[in-house]
């Protein structure tokens, strides 16, 4: 994120380090609001693994990964520390309580975006042009910046994290929701998931094929636009 935005450092210091708070603020919002969904959902299921490691926590620093965060801040590609998850312990069995405690992850941000979206939806704040998050000045520009990143951010991580591919959490909830012969076809090819996920994302920074922008960003603004009411 920052290497895309070096160009405004620039020509516009202070409303970089307008747009720097902003996005740091609703990062540690939006992973914060994900792992600790994930670990809520375990902990509710009978697994108690979060809980002793002190994962069941409102505090960003018990969810912050440092490569993941760094990573998050230079490029807008990172990760928070994974929950950990022992699905013996998990009631309702293994593979359909990973599935719900994957799923609590994107949902918990889903909801998030929604209420997010709330002052505009209502007309409370107004977005703008600027930058692409409305920023305008003054206390009502930030106000407005602030939400509409927190907004983005929780969209994001929701729908990038509902790929089928692992080690997202969309892996994990289609091999709940799959027949088990289907199921054990897809757990097997587990260890390739990151090399296919790093090879999109790659594509998108080395070569004009995006494959991951060009599907992820259009829902990430139909989804924003739904939930504002065509304020986003």
């Amino acid at each position: 994120m920052l290497l895309w935005n070096l160009n405004l450092l620039l020509r516009q210091p202070l409303t970089f380090l307008v747009v720097l708070a902003a996005t740091s603020v609703a990062l540690l919002i939006t992973l914060t609001i994900h792992e600790f969904s994930h670990a809520l959902v375990a902990d509710r299921l009978g697994d108690n693994t979060s809980r002793r490691l002190g994962r069941l926590s409102l505090n960003p620093l018990a969810h912050l990964d440092p490569v993941g965060t760094a990573m998050l801040f230079l490029v807008g590609f990172g990760w928070g520390k994974p929950v950990p998850v022992n699905q013996e312990q998990l009631r309702g069995g293994g593979r359909s309580g990973m599935a719900k405690v994957a799923l609590a992850g994107p949902a918990s941000n889903l909801l998030a975006a929604a209420l997010f979206a709330l002052p505009f939806r209502i007309g409370m704040v107004n977005s703008g042009p600027s930058l692409g998050f409305g920023f305008g000045g003054g206390v009502g520009g930030m106000v407005s910046l602030l939400l509409e990143v927190i907004l983005f951010y929780n969209l994001v991580l929701a729908l990038f994290n509902l790929l089928p591919i692992p080690p997202l959490d969309g892996f994990r909830v289609a091999l709940g929701l799959l027949p088990r012969g289907q199921a054990y076809a897809l757990a097997r090819q587990e260890r390739w998931g990151p090399f296919i996920l790093l090879g999109i994302i790659g594509l998108g920074w080395f070569t004009p094929l995006d494959l991951l922008s060009n599907t992820l960003l259009p829902a990430v603004e139909f989804a924003a636009n739904v939930l504002t009411g065509g304020r986003f």
